[in-house]
């Protein structure tokens, strides 16, 4: 499979701490201590010990306040697994997914909308796929980088904004086709499953709207230095 995503080029270092959920204090391999932006606002389970080996990017742009921006982190919870931090890029990637058609499940689209106003709730969709399907589909992306073992969990933390996105999506039903995108950001895990240790009512509202038919797609990804690529769907398991 062909990356739908290739990295900038990348700088090694080890995290020494992620503070204020916005900063991260990072040793290069040079010695040089920088501090980087952490494009993640979650309480990132699992994937901030410090010590752990990082990768980070750095901007040319003189308007930034931090040069850097921390990218991946290496976990070891089955085998050294690169772990995607930056949380902006799922949606980048899963817009080159859905332009390249490589969801089946998901019909004959020929369009595709990002960030789409709908709903009762004032939200947004992620992704609005139009086109000669009867219906349109909603699709939501969530990132999951949480796992015990080999199952990759959703969410990480109490998420009041995930579990109305449910109810958002739920209500679109039967006019449409509502779909929750799990982008799971490591290559380690083969399994799914709502993180019902860290927020119950989302597993529970989750379960209702697959019931209801809500669609899931449970998409594995591999990261490594080059880049992120697509291996396939991974098995949901929603027995609570």
């Amino acid at each position: 499979m062909a990356w739908l995503y290739q990295y900038p080029s990348l700088m090694s270092g080890t995290l020494i701490k992620r503070y204020k959920r916005f900063f991260a204090d990072i040793e290069l391999e040079t010695g040089e201590v920088v501090t980087a932006h952490c494009p993640n606002t979650g309480p990132m389970t699992g994937i901030s010990t410090p010590n752990s080996r990082v990768q980070i990017s750095r901007s040319n742009n003189p308007k930034r306040k931090l040069a850097y921006t921390w990218e991946m982190i290496e976990v070891c919870d089955t085998y050294p697994t690169w772990v995607g931090v930056n949380t902006h890029l799922p949606n980048v990637v899963v817009k080159q997914l859905l332009h390249q058609h490589l969801l089946p499940t998901l019909g004959d689209y020929e369009q595709v909308k990002a960030e789409v106003r709908y709903g009762q709730e004032n939200s947004r969709i992620d992704f609005l796929l139009t086109g000669s399907e009867t219906r349109p589909v909603y699709v939501e992306v969530k990132s999951a980088t949480w796992a015990i073992g080999k199952q990759a969990l959703f969410p990480d933390t109490v998420t009041t904004r995930g579990q109305k996105h449910i109810r958002e999506l739920a209500a679109m039903l039967p006019e449409a086709r509502a779909c929750l995108l799990f982008f799971i950001n490591r290559g380690d895990c083969t399994t799914f499953a709502p993180g019902d240790q860290a927020d119950p009512e989302y597993g529970k509202l989750l379960r209702e709207a697959v019931a209801s038919g809500v669609e899931l797609l449970p998409c594995r990804f591999e990261l490594t230095l080059e880049g992120i690529r697509y291996l396939g769907l991974a098995e949901a398991e929603l027995s609570g």
